[in-house]
């Protein structure tokens, strides 16, 4: 390898074409430094333009600022200066007014005076003295529609001046139309906003409306007022407890409204519950088998007849209890009657309970 580096570095064509490709890599790269430099100097003389048309619209910009300031400024003093204007010649119109009035007022005078003295009652007055008399309001009611669009006419010929066009150049004439329509977008944007506010504003005074409202419903449901009782125009009345005391009520609704809750219906609806309790628990308890038997004298005893021997009583209760009895033997008639009495007796028994129910009810209804 040492051998072969030693022989190429020593040939001199292998020297040349080394020289030449540095050398066309050396113009390629001067080309290439060239045009760099050209791009960028033309990127430069670009920025530089737009840097200076940026400056110039600045300063266009700021005068075309100061001018409308000084304009506006201009059209301000101007207005003032109209309505201090307007002012003093409505004062001097007024003055003038009064001055006449008086003048009217001290001829009718004489003139009453003069009559008085002549003791005369009737007199006229002209129909020029009655329309003096008027106050503005009422003069303005009277004027006629003609009159009113009169009025109208001469107000918007002395606001909107008409245009001088007559001999004027176009120039003129695109820079007045370019003034006329800046003039009518500003107006409109004022417009916009304006609006704009006024729908906030309505919509911030409906909700501060309602939170009024809603606390003044908590305050009086506080108060036990009704609920509305503060959001109407007027206060509520002051309601007392006792018209002899003179104490306030402060008494909530649902307290108030409680009191016409219950009463005598509430104690004849308990009572009626008390006396249903009652006899259901006496039907409850009342005896499930046959009655008790008879221990003292048999009720419908004849004297001189036998007494009933036990075993008889036991043997005809089975026979009615048990359900497979055989034929019925024949009941003497005494048997029978004796019977039948006892039944009447158990009856009777059973109504004068009642009876007594029904007087213990009626005490305590009365109780």
């Amino acid at each position: 390898m040492d051998e072969e580096e030693q022989g190429d570095t020593g040939d001199p064509e292998f020297i040349k074409r080394q020289e030449q490709k540095r050398s066309e890599l050396d113009e390629q790269l001067r080309e290439y430094i060239a045009e760099w430099r050209l791009v960028r100097k033309k990127e430069q003389d670009e920025l530089k333009k737009l840097k200076e048309k940026q400056a110039k619209r600045k300063v266009a910009r700021a005068d075309e600022e100061r001018a409308t300031a000084e304009r506006k400024k201009a059209e301000e003093e101007r207005r003032v200066k109209e309505i201090e204007e307007k002012k003093l010649k409505d004062a001097q119109d007024k003055k003038q007014r009064l001055i006449d009035a008086e003048k009217k007022r001290q001829t009718m005078m004489a003139a009453l005076k003069e009559q008085h003295q002549n003791k005369t009652l009737n007199f006229v007055i002209k129909k020029k003295v009655l329309a003096a008399s008027l106050s503005d309001a009422e003069l303005e009611r009277t004027k006629t529609k003609e009159q009113l669009e009169e009025e109208k006419k001469i107000a918007l010929s002395i606001r909107i001046k008409p245009l001088a066009l007559d001999g004027v150049p176009m120039d003129k004439l695109k820079e007045k139309a370019t003034e006329l329509w800046d003039v009518i977008v500003k107006l409109e944007t004022e417009k916009y906003d304006l609006e704009e506010r006024m729908k906030r504003q309505e919509y911030d005074l409906k909700e501060l409306k309602e939170r009024q409202r809603q606390q003044l419903r908590h305050r009086a449901l506080k108060k036990g007022l009704d609920p509305e009782a503060l959001t109407g125009p007027h206060p509520p009345k002051i309601q007392l407890a006792s018209k002899y005391e003179r104490r306030v009520d402060i008494r909530s609704f649902d307290e108030r409204q409680r009191l016409f809750q219950g009463g005598f219906d509430t104690l004849y609806l308990e009572q009626l519950e008390k006396v249903w309790r009652d006899r259901v628990q006496q039907f409850m308890q009342r005896p499930r088998k046959k009655l008790p038997r008879w221990r003292g004298e048999r009720p419908g005893k004849r004297p001189g007849d036998p007494d009933t021997p036990e075993g008889e009583e036991d043997v005809k209760g089975e026979d009615v209890e048990g359900e497979d009895v055989g034929p019925k033997e024949e009941k003497p008639k005494e048997e029978i009657e004796d019977e039948d009495l006892e039944e009447e007796e158990v009856e009777v028994d059973e109504e004068e309970d009642a009876d007594d129910d029904d007087e213990d009810e009626e005490e305590e209804e009365e109780e």
